[in-house]
């Protein structure tokens, strides 16, 4: 088997590298262990930026974002028993974010890919990439209890926090990883019943962070800060409800309760990849990079990296140009490690620290106030959270 571009992980980097080469007529091949309905079934949050959503759009994959999406024009910042709007139309000039789960997003790339006559060999094995410093990498699998070779100029791995292509770059005489983990992790309920917000509720208590977020108009996914050595059995429907309550108190603010029908508890982490790329193998999304949910950048990053990706890659096999390629690390880290500081930021501003004082959280209030308060701190928050742009 012969292509120009294989690309390992069948996620939002990876389906979305592929579609944008094929737009600029590069073939490419993805690769996955998991199959279709795997991928497509896995339920996961989404909040994408206005860049995201631009670009999808413009390279003719938005059209069910547009149409079922759910646009936020401003998000809650609530503290002290009160709500804080901070208002994206009127600090981004009309800019905001769209509500659209990560899985529908593969849904529409996996569907786009195969219209386009595009190859995506689902539920795959074994897989082992090979020759990356070499001109001509490769890479290895099983399909149908059959080995096959895949022969390619580029590789990319896009194969998610669990990754194996990351361990090609040799860990430490080559790559740096920087790691962080949070001593705190999300209990996240999903619950039928209607929204009890039109936007997203960030609150801070001292008992610890809530926030109120949204799938669907019939299904609301709910989170509370817990111990991450927490146990889903230790929450019962009544606990649970009852410290949703508390955490996003006051008079301008109802819950509306429904049945709970699932219950995951999410820990914290933030890790990025230095270098992002050796030889003629790169490194995009979750393979590279992870943050904190906080900030709602981990999808929006994964692809950032694919459109810087995708046009370097375009110039080196249409053109023979080596410079984006060889760049491509130093290009978007930047990025990189400003979501990282946005998610750190919010994070740190909104939880309650193990072991923290009431001089820490006087601290916190004072910050939430200072932010809230200030138009400058309030757009610095919202430029931020719907996204600077892609160039």
């Amino acid at each position: 088997m012969h292509t120009r571009v294989g690309i390992v992980g069948a996620g939002p980097a990876g389906l979305m590298l592929a579609h944008l080469l094929h737009q600029k007529g590069i073939e490419s091949v993805v690769l996955d262990t998991r199959t279709r309905e795997e991928i497509e079934g896995t339920i996961r949050a989404g909040i994408l930026e206005q860049n995201t959503v631009d670009l999808m759009t413009e390279t003719g994959v938005g059209e069910r974002i547009k149409r079922v999406g759910s646009v936020h024009h401003g998000i809650e910042l609530r503290f002290g028993g009160r709500g804080h709007r901070i208002d994206f139309d009127d600090l981004t000039d009309g800019r905001g974010v769209t509500v659209y789960p990560q899985h529908e997003v593969l849904k529409d790339l996996i569907e786009q890919r195969l219209a386009d006559g595009g190859e995506i060999r689902f539920g795959v094995s074994d897989v082992e990439v090979e020759g990356i410093t070499g001109d001509t990498p490769s890479i290895r699998f099983t399909e149908d209890g059959a080995e096959e070779v895949l022969h390619c100029a580029l590789v990319a791995g896009c194969d998610g926090s669990r990754t194996q292509t990351r361990s090609l770059i040799p860990h430490p005489d080559v790559r740096q990883d920087h790691f962080r983990q949070y001593p705190f992790a999300w209990f996240g309920v999903l619950v039928e019943a209607p929204p009890s917000s039109e936007e997203l509720i960030y609150a801070h208590h001292e008992n610890g962070f809530a926030l109120i977020s949204t799938r669907t108009p019939e299904v609301q996914r709910l989170y509370l800060q817990v111990d991450p050595e927490d146990s889903v059995d230790n929450w019962s429907d009544d606990r649970i409800w009852n410290e949703l309550h508390t955490r996003v108190a006051g008079d301008d603010v109802q819950l509306k309760e429904g049945p709970i029908f699932q219950k995951s508890i999410l820990p914290f982490r933030s890790f990025v990849c230095e270098p992002m790329q050796r030889g003629r193998l790169f490194l995009a999304g979750d393979a590279a990079h992870t943050v904190p949910p906080t900030g709602a950048k981990g999808m929006n990053l994964a692809i950032a990296d694919v459109y810087v990706l995708a046009r370097a890659m375009g110039e080196f096999l249409n053109r023979g140009e080596t410079a984006a390629l060889d760049a491509y690390t130093t290009t978007v880290l930047p990025r990189v490690w400003r979501a990282q500081h946005f998610s750190w930021w919010m994070t740190s501003m909104l939880h309650r620290m193990p072991g923290s004082s009431g001089f820490d959280l006087n601290r916190q209030l004072a910050e939430l106030d200072t932010v809230t308060r200030s138009r400058a701190g309030r757009t610095l928050l919202a430029e931020n959270y719907v996204g600077t742009p892609l160039e």
